[in-house]
């Protein structure tokens, strides 16, 4: 058992959590709507440190991340557990599960951080299922990560408090949020969360230097007004900046979501042309495989700069960071070895 961070103690041995924008009060023997941060006699622990549910090393585009450290790999690691009840959860499995039906093993931060490295990645990505609730041990593990030169990035729905956000900034390279909808009907009904969080929290990580990226997965006749996408392309713009590389992606039925068919290729096209025109730099199109919208192309001149086939990349109008057609600076991190 691993004391917890980011709580406070209240009566009655009840204490308060302050990572996630849920902000639990837990009274003694229960735990967190996420399931796995316990109180014990009125100290909060955190029961899944060092447990690890999947291990993979995985192409950094598949975060997806395609403007932090393009063509190289990441360590990625997930546990167990969620603070978000989504509906068509893709990794239920392991979001869904607890202590006592999750097949887990104990991985150290040492441990991790050392099989990052013999892996030949640049990076370690915790992902899979919500890292947030991991934060100790990523925490623990991204930092001995950044000494030693990788990379580091969250792969979240973003539904963490401030608080938590500080206590990551120091080690915490890449924010990959999802922006589920720009609605908080969607975000109560399907997610049992609120919208307001996840945008205040994307906006503070970009504040404290993280490199972001948004995801949004396409529904059809939940958030696929072109109404609704335009309102949030045009918040990204505003308070995440135009060159922040969005992923608008296909939805395919899953879990409790088996009631709508998959998202038409053209309505993707379609809102990243769109998106284009309002001034987003770079948009991108997920979940279908060799489009022309899943390559990087410059701004200012149109050349391409990173070709990708499914999960590969393939660096080829770059130099360092600028366009070898135009100049035109990339806002994009690259890897040094």
């Amino acid at each position: 058992m691993h004391e917890a961070r980011q709580y406070a103690k209240k009566e009655k041995n009840a204490v308060q959590c302050s990572l996630c924008s849920h902000r639990c009060i837990i009274t003694d023997g229960k735990h967190g709507i996420c399931g796995v941060r316990q109180n014990e006699g009125g100290t909060l622990y955190a029961t899944t440190y060092g447990l690890v549910s999947a291990e993979a090393v995985d192409p950094i585009e598949k975060k997806p991340l395609f403007h932090y450290l393009p063509g190289t790999l990441s360590y990625s690691l997930g546990g167990i557990g969620c603070n978000f009840r989504c509906e068509h959860c893709q990794n239920y499995q392991i979001s869904q599960a607890d202590l006592t039906s999750a097949r887990l093993f104990p991985l150290s931060p040492e441990e991790g951080v050392a099989r990052a490295l013999e892996s030949g990645s640049a990076s370690i990505s915790w992902t899979y299922n919500e890292p947030t609730i991991w934060h100790e041990y990523s925490l623990d593990m991204g930092t001995l990560a950044r000494s030693r030169g990788l990379g580091t990035c969250y792969v979240t729905n973003g539904y963490i408090t401030e608080e938590a956000l500080q206590d990551l900034a120091p080690m915490l390279g890449a924010f990959r949020v999802d922006l589920k909808a720009f609605s908080d009907d969607f975000y109560r009904k399907i997610c049992g969360a609120h919208l307001q969080p996840v945008l205040d929290a994307a906006v503070r990580a970009r504040e404290l230097g993280m490199h972001i990226e948004t995801v949004t997965l396409v529904i059809p006749g939940l958030n696929d007004s072109m109404e609704e996408q335009e309102a949030l392309i045009r918040w990204v713009i505003e308070h995440l900046g135009p060159e922040t590389p969005m992923h608008f992606s296909a939805f395919h039925p899953d879990y409790r979501m088996t009631d709508r068919g998959s998202t038409p290729v053209a309505l993707l096209e379609k809102i990243c042309t769109r998106a284009k025109e309002l001034g987003l730099r770079f948009p991108y199109l997920g979940n279908v495989a060799h489009h022309r919208y899943e390559n990087t192309y410059c701004p200012a001149c149109g050349a391409m700069l990173i070709e990708r086939r499914g999960f590969s990349s393939l660096i080829t109008g770059l130099d360092d960071r600028k366009c070898t057609n135009c100049g035109e600076t990339i806002e994009i991190v690259r890897y040094v070895p």
